[in-house]
């Protein structure tokens, strides 16, 4: 068996062990049947972020499939370096998983809250406001890593730029809707990565 055809299974064993998780969280999440406003992100991430991400996901997909189909978009990269996006892919499963059930049913796929959200800053909330978007970068160069193909990374990388600029909407609103509790919040959380905590004078 080539090297190849190890990762392909790898990311394959991956997407079906994750896949069916973020499915059942977010059918969970559905269950209300309350109509979300995405035309609040803007028009712009609108018509943009999930046609990009579907054809990232579709690429995916053919790799996993059938790996010729994309042998246009492959790169040389050593083994050392595809195994390192199989151990990222793993803790970006992990985190993944753990965010999604701390959200539980405040799950969205947009910058609106539902019309019973609460304020979640347990889990992984705990030290970062959004860790759901720290899973998608670390998935985006795990499966780019492991299937050595730019077009994953790059298709990737515009999405997640989309959703940097989509975070500042998607907080104001937060902000809007917890008011202070979202405030105190955002000062002691870091947007993605954890804030560093300094000693406080005479402490």
């Amino acid at each position: 068996m080539s090297q190849d055809q190890i990762f392909r299974i790898i990311l394959i064993a991956g997407s079906l062990i994750i896949f069916p998780i973020a499915f059942y969280h977010r059918l969970k999440s559905q269950a209300t049947g309350e109509k979300l406003d995405r035309r609040q992100e803007g028009l712009f991430i609108l018509f943009t972020l999930r046609p990009i991400g579907i054809a990232g996901m579709l690429g995916l997909i053919a790799y996993m499939v059938n790996p010729p189909s994309m042998a246009w978009a492959s790169v040389n990269l050593p083994d050392w370096l595809r195994w390192s996006g199989v151990a990222l892919g793993a803790a970006a499963g992990g985190l993944l998983t753990w965010t999604l059930h701390s959200l539980g049913k405040n799950l969205t796929d947009t910058v609106v809250t539902r019309k019973e959200h609460t304020l979640v800053i347990t889990g992984p909330y705990r030290r970062v406001r959004h860790p759901f978007y720290d899973s998608v970068a670390l998935s985006v160069l795990a499966n780019s890593l492991a299937a050595a193909n730019w077009f994953l990374l790059l298709t990737g990388a515009w999405v997640l730029a989309l959703i940097l600029v989509r975070t500042r909407k998607e907080e104001e609103l937060l902000a809007a809707r917890f008011g202070d509790a979202y405030r105190a919040y955002r000062e002691q959380t870091g947007r993605f990565l954890p804030r560093m905590r300094t000693r406080q004078p005479g402490a």
